[in-house]
């Protein structure tokens, strides 16, 4: 038996360009979350679209962050992280923590931390706290994988979801 693999066009070897790459994603519906960490030098936190579940034994999650990010060496560092889920209303929190250059913890985001240390948002519609067990590299990103050791959510709570670059609830 003969196998008839299509040709592709060079640029396909290495892949399409940024541009197209954002495009495709930006049709893609994703729910929208804040990671936050404190790896000893305060508290920071960015917004993802992210996070996936990958295991049930272990309850693992993943997510990614830019190696060019302000958060990535806090994270590279932290042992723990929490992911917080963002509720329809939360659209301003998404914003500040998708902002540079800030201080994504002043008000008025409100915070605690948790009984071990991590800092959790205020008034999220749930949150997993994490104990980080790898970092794989992924071109200028890395992937991060976590188990979940906690959590907590509120059941009546709509998600917030990013689709072609605004935000939308259910």
């Amino acid at each position: 038996m003969t196998v008839t693999v299509p040709s592709y066009p060079a640029t396909a070897a290495k892949g399409i360009a940024p541009d197209r790459f954002k495009q495709a994603f930006r049709r893609y519906p994703a729910g929208v979350v804040v990671v936050t960490a404190d790896a000893g030098h305060g508290p920071v936190g960015f917004t993802a679209t992210s996070l996936a579940s990958l295991s049930l034994d272990p309850p693992l999650v993943s997510f990614g962050i830019g190696t060019t990010t302000s958060s990535w060496p806090h994270i590279e560092r932290a042992d723990t992280a929490v992911v917080n889920f963002l509720g329809a209303e939360q659209r301003a929190l998404a914003t500040t923590f998708a902002t540079s250059g800030i201080d994504r913890f002043a008000a008025p985001t409100g915070w605690r931390r948790l009984p071990q240390g991590e800092p959790v948002l205020d008034g999220v519609a749930g949150w997993l706290r994490l104990e980080i067990v790898q970092t794989v590299p992924a071109g200028d990103h890395r992937i991060v994988i976590a188990r979940v050791v906690d959590s907590w959510l509120d059941e009546g709570r709509g998600p917030l979801l990013f689709h072609n670059g605004t935000y939308h609830t259910l």
